[in-house]
């Protein structure tokens, strides 16, 4: 039989499904197309990584063109804006109708701006390469993501984590790569990048083409067999929760990926490279909280990894503007494994609780992670331009508290129909 889902009680308004949102009995039995999730965990760390290449370079960006935080902050929301934005539309349309080489596509678009950024010499051009470049991100994640669910073989968490791995060690590389290239060859090294995107665009291709015979579009009804009941009333309010998480984890988390670099050489005096480096630990702690988030999630419970996830990393988050520079290294490692290891639990609910709008869903929560992660940025950034960035850790530091809200989550009753 196959693994129950969660709908609500009202009536399926969506007229179709697509079948490789969930697996079959046969896929579960079989166990997950390990192959399959490599690839697009690859694919997924060679798109996130050329989009870190964004605020890695925020240093160089920011002494060659004067910008203040406030403009750093804007070129952070034109990139993570335009993905959000485009990422619900996306998943509702290939809800309707798949799109198996919009993937490879998409891609193409993370080239052209790319090669866009590289050449740039305007404020202006840099904010619209940014966001040519969500765009690429908008196309890639709900399709990508409901490839990944499609060869989970049933351990959905699994394969939530190993496909968000590869986006965070991604995220994690692209300041690394920034301080050995982008930094001492400048502005126009970016365009190297492209060579990343072109590989990725050949991958993304053929798992288009192993995902296009698998595609079976069905009614609604006919594909949800196995529902556990929620009333509309508990559905929003576990929407809304999920949200509330979101956003401390966005927000906290572009406090770091926008701001830390010029945190460390402000407070530690460190040189761009060492802060680029560090960056970079801070990034591959969750890359390690990710992968573990999802196979917890499916063995416990979902609801107790957001508990722990968003509010144990509250006290490392108080600790560190206090913090020396070894302590802050510790700290915020400790605060990437904890904090996100909640990203899989988040998706995976939230995709249960929809699984009939699957890839709406998915671009949704995709779509919130990047803009509030814009959002964030840019409000940080003022913060900081009126403050001082000590003062915006000071404020941050309270944003897992939020993680009390999980206690509102529901504790699923599975009905059969």
């Amino acid at each position: 039989m196959n693994k129950p889902v969660i709908v609500t009680e009202e009536t399926l308004t969506t007229p179709v499904v697509v079948e490789a949102a969930t697996p079959s009995v046969a896929a579960s039995a079989a166990g997950p197309a390990y192959a399959v999730l490599f690839a697009i965990s690859i694919s997924h760390c060679l798109n996130d990584l050329m989009q870190s290449l964004i605020p890695s370079i925020y240093p160089i960006l920011k002494a060659n063109y004067a910008l203040d935080y406030t403009q750093i902050g804007l070129i952070s929301l034109a990139f993570q804006f335009t993905s959000s934005l485009l990422q619900p539309v996306v998943g509702f349309y290939t809800d309707r109708k798949p799109m198996p080489y919009s993937l490879a596509i998409g891609m193409g678009f993370t080239l052209a701006g790319l090669l866009l950024l590289s050449s740039a010499h305007q404020y202006g051009v840099i904010l619209l390469a940014a966001a040519i470049i969500g765009t690429g991100s908008a196309i890639f994640h709900p399709e990508s993501a409901r490839i990944a669910r499609l060869a989970s073989g049933g351990r959905y968490g699994f394969a939530q984590s190993v496909f968000q791995v590869g986006g965070n060690f991604g995220s994690a590389a692209g300041p690394l790569l920034a301080a050995l290239i982008v930094v001492p060859f400048g502005q126009g090294s970016v365009a190297w990048f492209s060579i990343v995107a072109a590989l990725a665009m050949v991958i993304l291709w053929r798992i288009g083409s192993w995902y296009k015979p698998r595609i079976v579009v069905r009614k609604a009804a006919q594909a949800l067999k196995d529902v556990a009941i929620l009333s509309p009333v508990r559905l929003q309010l576990a929407l809304a929760v999920l949200v509330a998480l979101m956003f401390s984890k966005a927000f906290y988390t572009a406090s770091i990926s926008s701001y830390y670099t010029f945190y460390l050489i402000e407070k530690f005096g460190v040189t761009t490279s060492t802060a680029q480096i560090l960056l970079f630990v801070f990034l591959a702690a969750n890359v390690v909280g990710v992968y573990f988030g999802g196979p917890l999630g499916d063995r416990f419970g979902r609801r107790h990894v957001l508990w722990f996830s968003v509010l144990g990393s509250l006290p490392f988050t108080l600790l560190l503007p206090y913090a020396d520079l070894t302590g802050s290294v510790v700290l915020t490692v400790m605060i990437g494994l904890i904090m996100a290891s909640a990203t899989p639990a988040i998706i995976v609910f939230a995709q249960e609780l929809m699984p009939h709008r699957f890839g709406l869903i998915s671009g949704i929560f995709y779509g919130l992670a990047f803009g509030l992660g814009g959002i964030g940025a840019a409000a940080l950034g003022r913060l900081a331009d009126l403050t001082s960035l000590d003062t915006v850790y000071s404020v941050c530091a309270w944003l897992p508290a939020i993680g009390l809200c999980a206690l509102l989550l529901p504790r699923m009753k599975i009905a059969r129909t």
